[in-house]
């Protein structure tokens, strides 16, 4: 008997039985984890599908993949945000001026593409870490702080942008190539997913060796190979259908790969183990020698860095910038996807993937509805009601969870 099973008290699972026993009981204690999301996002999908039958087509879901990642990138930002229990009501307006930047010093300016695309980038690095030392230093709520950010860097777009208002990238420029016209040959596409499922199998079986090294329990091989399997249908599925039409958008990829990198940050690494540590109790991770205020830091210079580089992808899909960039509903987006897609409002529960889920929830309705051509004030109200079922969902999970100690 492995050692952390030698206690006859504890429930030992085994195969693949015992995998989705311990799923089930994961999920009658409330630790629901992200399948209302997935469960809403198929529902969604169906019921776009009856509506119009062109919704899942390739060429319809190449598009959602391009609407989607703008949004996605700065819904990574406010993951990490509200694993800290705080929140960000500027990242809108943050890419705004971030893509204002690029406007004005690319196009009116001449910089080198490269040079603008830092600025902006450092522009919101330097803007979260503004937001970490007003709170941290002085304690001022992150609310109180994002939302006079909101204003003041909306004020500051206007002002960057100046009486035209508007500029138009060079549609030959790399960075709009980038976002338009660059996608993967169906060759490299699935290459890369048998990648993707070579290293998942490859570190699954190497940290299975360790913990049997160490006398732990570990996951038999069966269960390693039907999660392989269920992943690579997850990932061919959708790379078979869209490249029907142009094909996986290296847009979309980028994004995927910040979600992937922030998702082992979060779970694999001190920085990550701390600020979940703190999300879940401040005074908690202090006293085990955390520094809080480095965490505070660093997750909202995160943020805000995020932001502009949702920003910078917008910009470059739209070929232009304007006074409303970052502006309409990016910010409530941003922040729904993250909410949506199963972040805690509570903090010290997420993952970046929630800001993959949330994103395509988002889009999805606004993708769908336009298929529809109902008009915009119905997809407001539909959004609001995902919004406020996930909120609902999350505030039950969370009493369920402590009830059965597992909070």
């Amino acid at each position: 008997m492995p050692a952390d099973l030698q206690d006859e008290r504890l429930i030992a699972s085994h195969g693949i039985g015992g995998a989705v026993s311990a799923f089930t009981a994961r999920l009658r204690s409330g630790d629901l984890g992200s399948v209302p999301v997935v469960v809403g996002l198929v529902i969604i999908w169906a019921v776009f599908q009856i509506a119009n039958s062109s919704f899942l087509s390739s060429r319809n879901l190449v598009n959602l993949t391009l609407q989607t990642t703008s949004v996605g990138v700065i819904a990574i930002g406010i993951v990490l945000v509200l694993l800290l229990g705080e929140i960000d009501l500027s990242v809108g307006s943050v890419s705004g001026l971030s893509a204002a930047v690029l406007g004005v010093t690319f196009v009116n300016q001449d910089w080198p593409l490269a040079l603008s695309l830092l600025a902006g980038v450092a522009l919101g690095l330097v803007i979260g870490l503004f937001y970490g030392a007003l709170y941290t230093r002085f304690g001022v709520p992150s609310f109180v702080i994002t939302l006079a950010g909101l204003l003041g860097f909306l004020g500051l777009q206007l002002l960057v942008l100046g009486k035209e208002g508007s500029l138009n990238l060079p549609f030959d420029s790399a960075l709009v190539g980038f976002a338009t016209r660059s996608f993967l040959s169906p060759a490299l596409a699935y290459g890369l997913v048998a990648v993707v499922v070579a290293v998942y199998v490859l570190t699954r079986l190497r940290g299975r060796g360790a913990r049997v090294a160490a006398g732990l329990s570990a996951a038999p091989n069966s269960v390693i190979a039907v999660k392989a399997g269920a992943l690579a249908v997850v990932l061919l599925v959708p790379v078979i259908i869209l490249n029907g039409d142009r094909g996986v958008s290296s847009m979309f990829l980028l994004f995927l790969g910040l979600v992937v990198a922030t998702d082992f940050a979060i779970r694999r690494t001190r920085w990550g183990r701390s600020v979940v540590a703190v999300g879940g109790n401040v005074e908690a991770a202090r006293r085990a020698g955390i520094n809080v205020r480095m965490i505070y830091l660093s997750v909202f210079a995160a943020c805000s860095t995020f932001a502009a580089v949702g920003g910078l992808l917008a910009a470059a899909r739209l070929v232009a910038v304007n006074q409303s960039s970052g502006g309409a509903d990016t910010n409530l987006n941003a922040i729904a996807a993250a909410v949506i897609g199963g972040t805690s409002l509570f903090g010290g529960r997420g993952s970046a993937y929630s800001a993959l889920l949330g994103a395509l929830v988002i889009m999805s309705i606004s993708n769908g509805l336009a298929l529809l051509s109902l008009d915009s004030s119905v997809r407001y109200m539909v959004t609001a009601g995902v919004l406020l079922i996930a909120v609902t969902i999350d505030s039950l999970s969370r009493r369920s969870r402590q009830a059965h100690g597992r909070a």
